[in-house]
């Protein structure tokens, strides 16, 4: 499979926009041969501007799933490049709202996984499944931004067998608890023609990539799969963020990332023989489920309120 990874900085609110961008994207990633492209987490909305709306306002912003019109126009898009793309909106069912990645091949809707543990906005709700699909020949899995941090959702993943998992996200350059993580000052995007390097020291220190490279590629290695990793560049919202979308392999390394500040892509030829060589897929076999299934579905109180959101949202501070 010639795989395809893309970053772009979206308008918030504007799916024309961001669409149109998918297109000219998508027809790039054609051009190099590419058999599916995959964007970053709602790159057809936007995404951080929607912790500041209401009930009405982001409800304004939601479509049904397949019948939408945002859907049809990816739709369309996949099928004038004859590609598969993966896209991500805010979708509407029976008044409830949720944040899915689409994958649309052949004229339809082939997957969609709902955001597992999402947190931008109180009025969008959990999805509660994982996902496993075909597409040309591969069995591929989706996990959106956070669900990738929490290792048990990519280790469930695969063992349900996901060769391949799509990891759409909107990440980096924001606080935490960890030393050298935070947001990075607007001057230095402000400044990246006159001076790039001070702008991918930043994207690249423990803000951003740095920060990527301490879980990113064990996600990969420890379970003997391909990761495609999506992410916006420049600004999402009010917030700055480093792009660095990539492809990663089986043994946790990198075959290619995207190393500008504009809307890009890469691409990458990924092979199944490198699975059944990797560690993670010898370590799944080792497995000794009899020791520990006890303890891993043991009653537990999920709490994954990032920093950020905590401080900034009057409604999570309780």
């Amino acid at each position: 499979m010639k795989l395809a990874v893309a970053q772009f900085e979206p308008k918030d609110g504007n799916k024309k926009y961001n669409l149109s961008i998918i297109d000219r994207l998508t027809k790039k990633a054609k051009h190099q041969g590419a058999d599916v492209i995959s964007f970053h987490e709602m790159s057809i909305t936007a995404y951080t501007f929607m912790k500041n709306l209401n009930f009405p306002e982001i409800k304004s912003l939601a479509e049904k799933i397949p019948d939408g019109k945002s859907t049809r126009e990816l739709i369309k898009i996949s099928k004038r490049y004859e590609i598969s793309i993966l896209g991500g909106l805010l979708e509407i069912e029976n008044d409830r709202l949720f944040n899915p990645c689409l994958c649309v091949n052949n004229g339809k809707v082939i997957a969609k996984f709902r955001k597992l543990h999402p947190f931008i906005n109180k009025y969008i709700s959990p999805g509660n499944e994982y996902v496993v699909f075909d597409l040309l020949g591969w069995k591929c899995g989706i996990l959106i931004c956070y669900d990738n941090n929490i290792i048990e959702n990519v280790r469930a993943t695969t063992l349900l067998g996901a060769e391949l998992i799509f990891a759409p996200h909107v990440t980096g350059c924001t606080p935490s608890p960890m030393p050298g993580r935070d947001y990075v000052n607007n001057t230095f995007w402000r400044n990246r023609k006159k001076d790039p390097k001070s702008l991918r020291k930043e994207f690249d220190g423990p803000k951003g990539r740095g920060w990527l490279m301490r879980w990113l590629p064990a996600r990969s290695y420890d379970n003997g799969v391909y990761y495609a990793f999506s992410n916006p560049i420049g600004y999402d919202g009010d917030h700055l963020k480093n792009g660095n979308s990539l492809i990663i392999d089986p043994y946790g390394e990198v075959l290619s990332e995207i190393r500008s500040f504009e809307n890009d892509i890469t691409i990458s030829t990924i092979s199944k023989n490198k699975i059944p060589l990797s560690g993670g897929y010898r370590y799944k076999n080792a497995r000794r489920p009899e020791l520990y299934k006890k303890i891993i579905g043991l009653d537990h109180k999920s709490n994954f309120m990032p920093i950020w959101i905590k401080e900034s949202q009057p409604f999570y501070k309780n």
